[in-house]
């Protein structure tokens, strides 16, 4: 299954900054930006409702363009945000790039697990390969959060922290173009 091999790779590698977007998003907000306890509240609904949105979106550019296009182009906005959130500092900035947020969150949480399904093998297990799945996504969460906070500590900047993130985000985009590869070589998705 080396399809499927390659797509968890490169899911690991972009779900480290992902879920570390996610987790450290308030603590960002609240630290570099000054935001109080409840503008972080109404900023976490505004990225949870524009979720929605963002995953209905997403759903419709992969039947047009194909899943693995569409994870890839999500995670070059990926980048774009953390690029943007190195240079936010007003409340206003970070509103709207928590509404990007959003849509690139909910978009990109449904079609890595929609794409996962597509590449698995045919099975009456879809357990344990779904295990599997959940099971790399909350290793990403523990290296993603880990090296995020080593960076923050060892330059005493959130900001230089989110550069770990691109790294994550590239390598990610990496292993997502040798999937596509491989998926055009087997007519796959």
């Amino acid at each position: 299954m080396p399809l499927l091999k390659t797509y968890l790779i490169a899911f690991f590698l972009y779900s480290m900054g992902v879920q570390t977007v996610m987790l450290a998003a308030s603590l960002f907000a609240s630290q570099e930006i000054g935001l109080s306890e409840s503008k972080l509240i109404i900023s976490l609904l505004l990225i949870q409702i524009v979720a929605i949105a963002g995953a209905y979106i997403m759903a419709k550019l992969s039947d047009k363009f194909g899943n693995l296009k569409v994870l890839i182009f999500t995670v070059l906005l990926w980048v774009l945000i953390c690029i943007s959130a190195y240079y936010t500092v007003t409340e206003i900035q970070f509103y709207i790039l928590a509404a990007v947020v959003g849509l690139v969150m909910g978009g990109i949480q449904s079609l890595s697990r929609s794409t996962y399904s597509k590449i698995m093998p045919p099975t009456h297990d879809t357990t344990s390969f779904f295990s599997f799945y959940d099971v790399t996504e909350k290793v990403a969460i523990v290296i993603g959060l880990f090296c995020f906070g080593f960076v923050h500590e060892l330059t005493g900047n959130m900001r230089n922290a989110i550069f770990a993130l691109i790294i994550f985000f590239i390598l990610g985009l990496i292993f997502l173009f040798v999937a596509l590869k491989k998926q055009r070589k087997h007519s796959i998705l």
